[in-house]
């Protein structure tokens, strides 16, 4: 594994008008510094989620179309990026040696487990924080794309694509405790709202936010940006944030109103993006463009683009810091990147 340190001058750029597309200007020198560290993991990084209770970062790779022969769950230092465990998926079939390979993560630390969606089975998965053991499998999850742990309800969410379901287990008992059907919709992305208990997901298909509700059976849904496949949460819960795919943006939404209060480009392929509460900034990463984009929460303004390897693919903030994975193949022996961001202000 090689590690790389380097530091940015924060960049300076045209600001976003309410609801408005805002262009990325050029960036200008500052006293301020954004760090990034990188190194190369493995093929196939997928996604990453942070451990409080481990102080570890699980992340996931997969590689190729079933069968998928290579795949695992990595337990990474989060200050070195070093590979402290690998874990491989159980074989689903001994004939072709297929694996029941990972994609979306999520850390239930209250329980000690990490959830994955394993896609290409149409299922989703527990392992054991501590052992690195398989727990338990849950199939009927069509495309399983996303999970998201609810630690103070003792709830997992998944987020099932090609059914528009959104499927719900109890973190406690592993069991099924509810599936919300919402015809014609494609959710991808999820995040939770603990101190409510609602579930927004991003809708794909339909340019809008799915909002699940505990004290409603009828979901309701909020306009957003043009193709959202990614959401985060202000540390309020007040305003949503959506990657939008086809329209290369993030969009701040207000979740009182129903309303986008400002939209701003990011980049080409805008799929992931991350809300870091200490520095009060909205984290986008852009795969075809090949950057992370540091917005202003408060103001709506870019300050600075961040060039990765190509096809970066999710983001995750814990601590102050953001992660961020690849799916380049541009490190050695064709592995993927793994980057560490740590915001300048």
């Amino acid at each position: 594994m090689s590690v790389t340190t380097r530091r940015l001058a924060a960049a300076a750029v045209l600001a976003a008008a309410a609801g408005v597309l805002a262009v990325p200007g050029t960036a200008t020198a500052s006293q301020d510094a954004t760090t990034v560290t990188s190194a190369d993991l493995i093929k196939g990084l997928y996604q990453s989620d942070y451990s409080q209770r481990n102080k570890a970062l699980w992340v996931t790779a997969a590689v190729g179309r079933p069968p998928v022969l290579s795949s695992a769950l990595l337990k990474v230092d989060p200050k070195t990026l070093a590979v402290e465990a690998t874990i491989t998926p159980p074989v689903t079939n001994e004939t072709t040696g297929a694996l029941e390979a990972v994609y979306g993560v999520a850390v239930d630390d209250e329980y000690n487990h990490v959830w994955v969606t394993a896609t290409r089975n149409n299922a989703v998965a527990v392992y054991d924080q501590r052992t690195g053991a398989h727990v338990a499998s849950f199939a009927n999850v069509p495309h399983a794309r996303e999970i998201v742990v609810d630690e103070k309800h003792n709830t997992v969410w998944a987020s099932a694509f090609t059914s528009g379901e959104l499927v719900a287990y109890d973190s406690k008992t592993l069991v099924e405790k509810k599936r919300v059907v919402v015809t014609g919709a494609g959710p991808t992305g999820l995040v939770v709202d603990e101190k409510s208990g609602n579930l927004y997901a991003a809708d794909l298909n339909n340019d809008r936010i799915i909002v699940v509700s505990p004290n409603s059976e009828t979901p309701s849904f909020i306009a957003t940006g043009d193709g959202p496949i990614s959401i985060d949460l202000s540390d309020d819960g007040k305003t949503a944030y959506t990657a939008n795919q086809t329209a290369g943006s993030v969009s701040f939404v207000n979740l009182k109103t129903g309303t986008v209060t400002a939209e701003v480009a990011t980049g080409a392929g805008a799929v992931s993006v991350a809300y870091e509460e200490r520095s009060n900034t909205v984290l986008v990463v852009n795969r075809t463009a090949a950057t992370v984009t540091v917005v202003d929460a408060k103001t709506a303004v870019v300050e600075e683009s961040i060039a990765t390897a190509a096809n970066p693919n999710h983001i995750e903030t814990a601590n102050g810091k953001a992660y961020a994975v690849d799916k380049s193949g541009a490190g050695t022996g064709g592995v993927d990147f793994i980057y560490k961001i740590d915001p300048a202000n």
